[in-house]
């Protein structure tokens, strides 16, 4: 028997086959694009997502043979909804963290409602990016859909939903739509009132490794999972990331770098701090019973060098089909090995925290014509990594030092990116024995709740280190310097509009 672990991202989902001493038994991937219509925004085709969610999730299990699936859990993106009518068809695309159209609808909402009375329930402050103004905005909007839609699901629980269950959302995800308590653990009374949105509109909130319900037996045999396959409570990816990287004890963080790059240390209680509020670092549920964590992150994260490749690495992508390696990695080794002379603000999409910022562009500065691609590669990189500084001195500095740095994600493939990341950080960071996080994390508490084993054993017992990367003193003064012109830049560019 195994263990399903489903990771449903922004760029693609996945889906992965762990046996009961955490090894990866098969892995699958599918990919998809974000759609930006003319009205502005970003969106998902719901329709598309599932159904490469059950094609993941067939294709693993067939690659798994005999080592049947009799337990899975969702690792999900937070804040993206799919409206689902009555007869059961999905009615809408999904709006992703990045879509700023619920702009107008926060100012709405915080007309009704003060934002430290929405911090203190939610533990997030204010953003279009949530499932609270994007609903509002939905309904406003959209009135036709919002009449004749009778839930609204978050991927988590919308997968549920088309694998037979009555949907259930885990506590972490929960957190992220902005309508969630997160110390009473329930839909908040108050908000739904606000939104005028019933409470059975909405999925059932769960702890992560609750069983949720029981796959339909037919689509079971034909997904190829076992008779009575349970689901269990997953969470937020970046809860789930943390949970597959071991990232379980105060002090430990997890680095994913994906689509979204996010720092996600473990906290033992509720921390509501005007530090962190100040700076939009939220509190939510962790995925360990009684624990909490933060998140700090940048939503342009890798797709920054998505865009690089898209955009510019014809040549590359064009070798990558020829010689059968992975365009990724092609690009990487162009990259300059010493530090470049360029600064970039990685604000290619609207930012993550520490600002909130909607509006201010990104930019590269410092070209000449002598400037090599090798050295923009390295720039980019540069400037998402000194974002998740930025973020951990803010941590730091309000009291919650991080000693265990550990980094997951297509970034933690490449040994030339992680030793970036801990020059520039000037931090020691990690490796591990994870290929996908996310969808261990889900897989762990997907054991978990089977065969009744506490969900930190399985953290400590599937999860090593694998390499670790320590700050190069020679790097350090550089980039120390460097630091300081980047905080001064978000500043400088800021007050420039575009």
């Amino acid at each position: 028997m195994s263990y399903m672990g489903i990771d449903i991202g922004t760029s693609g989902c996945k889906a992965a086959a762990i046996d009961k001493n955490g090894k990866e038994l098969a892995i699958s991937y599918r990919e998809y694009d974000v759609i930006f219509p003319k009205s502005g925004g970003a969106e998902l085709d719901s329709v598309e997502v599932i159904r490469k969610c059950l094609e993941v999730i067939k294709e693993c299990t067939s690659k798994a043979g005999n080592n049947q699936v009799n337990a899975l859990a969702i690792s999900s993106q937070g804040e993206a909804f799919t409206a689902i009518g009555d007869d059961g068809r999905i009615l809408s695309n999904a709006m992703v963290s990045s879509d700023k159209r619920a702009l107008p609808a926060l100012d709405k909402i915080l007309n009704q409602i003060d934002g430290d009375k929405l911090y203190t329930i939610t533990g997030h402050t204010a953003h279009p990016m949530f499932t609270l103004f994007k609903l509002k905005w939905f309904k406003d909007n959209k009135p036709d859909v919002w009449n004749k839609t009778a839930k609204f699901l978050c991927f988590e629980d919308l997968l549920q939903f088309f694998l037979g269950l009555d949907p259930a959302i885990s506590w972490s995800l929960a957190g992220r739509t902005m309508l969630f308590d997160v110390r009473k653990h329930e839909w908040s009374g108050e908000l739904l009132v606000l939104l005028k949105i019933d409470e059975s509109r909405l999925a059932r909130p769960l702890p992560a490794g609750a069983i949720a319900g029981t796959v339909n037996s037919e689509i079971a045999s034909r997904l190829g999972l076992a008779p009575q396959t349970i689901v269990v409570g997953g969470g937020h990816d970046q809860i789930c990331n943390a949970l597959g990287a071991g990232a379980v004890e105060g002090g430990k963080a997890i680095y994913a770098n994906g689509t979204v790059d996010c720092i996600t240390p473990c906290f033992e209680k509720p921390i509501f701090s005007s530090v962190l509020k100040e700076h939009n670092l939220c509190a939510y549920d962790h995925a360990v019973p009684g624990n909490y964590a933060t998140v700090a992150f940048s939503l342009t994260g890798g797709n920054i060098l998505k865009w690089f490749r898209d955009e510019f690495a014809e040549h590359e992508k064009a070798m990558a089909q020829n010689t059968n390696r992975d365009v990724y990695e092609i690009i990487l080794d162009k990259m300059w090995d010493k530090p470049s002379n360029l600064l970039v603000l990685p604000y290619f999409s609207p930012s993550g925290t520490p600002y909130f910022d909607t509006d201010t562009k990104g930019a590269i500065l410092g070209l000449r014509l002598s400037t090599k691609k090798g050295e923009v590669i390295r720039a980019l990189l540069e400037g998402g990594a000194f974002e998740m500084r930025l973020n951990l001195n803010i941590l730091e500095n309000a009291g919650y030092k991080i000693t265990d740095l550990r980094v997951v994600g297509g970034g933690a493939k490449s040994n030339k990116w992680s030793q970036l990341k801990a020059d520039v950080i000037g931090k020691r960071v990690s490796t591990l024995n994870v290929s996908e996080a996310g969808c261990l994390g889900a897989a762990m508490l997907a054991c978990s709740a089977r065969e009744k084993i506490k969900v930190e054993h399985l953290a400590k017992e599937w999860v090593q280190i694998d390499r670790t990367f320590k700050p190069k003193p020679e790097k350090k003064k550089f980039y120390d310097d460097k630091f300081e012109k980047y905080k001064a830049l978000y500043q400088i560019v800021k007050s420039i509009h575009i």
